[in-house]
């Protein structure tokens, strides 16, 4: 008789699957939570409604990779600036401003892969704070000094938002 080994744990998330909540610009609807690829990843799909634009920021502890799946999502890191239709990928690496905005003029949708895992918490506790409408500022610093995310100044904001028709983020005008 031979000892078998268990197989690994699966984890399916069916389609339109995930817990959903409303970020105050965009939403985000869970996929994979880092305890669910030891670590490695994490996987989100964000959803733009027409005229958002994400505050400009940059992250200190992962990387970023988008892929656009409906409409259109501009990108900004650094000097750098694009705009994707569906089946569009992009790379935010660590350490450098950026931002994404619905480029045009229907809702769209991006997938998110977080590496590593870890950050998504930053996102179920802002969901958590704007539950019952705008969250706190003073909240969603702490959640940012918690998670290592800083608010980056980006003096070609205000051309973004101009020639997209955006609704600046908050804390911009």
């Amino acid at each position: 008789m031979t000892d078998r080994v268990a197989a690994p744990e699966l984890t399916i998330v069916r389609p339109g699957a995930g817990e959903e909540r409303n970020l105050g610009t965009i939403g985000v609807v869970f996929k994979l939570m880092g305890d669910q690829t030891n670590g490695l990843v994490s996987i989100l799909e964000h959803p733009f409604p027409v005229g958002a634009c994400v505050p400009p920021h940059k992250h200190t502890r992962e990387d970023e990779y988008s892929i656009v799946t409906e409409g259109e999502i501009g990108f900004r890191s650094g000097d750098r600036e694009v705009v994707l239709g569906p089946g569009g990928y992009i790379t935010k690496p660590r350490g450098e401003v950026h931002t994404m905005w619905n480029a045009g003029s229907v809702a769209a949708r991006m997938i998110e892969v977080i590496s590593p895992a870890g950050f998504e918490h930053f996102f179920w506790g802002v969901g958590e704070a704007a539950a019952d409408g705008p969250p706190d500022p003073e909240v969603i610093a702490a959640l940012a000094a918690e998670h290592g995310l800083e608010f980056g100044n980006a003096p070609w904001l205000e051309d973004v938002v101009e020639r997209y028709h955006l609704t600046p983020p908050p804390g911009r005008s």
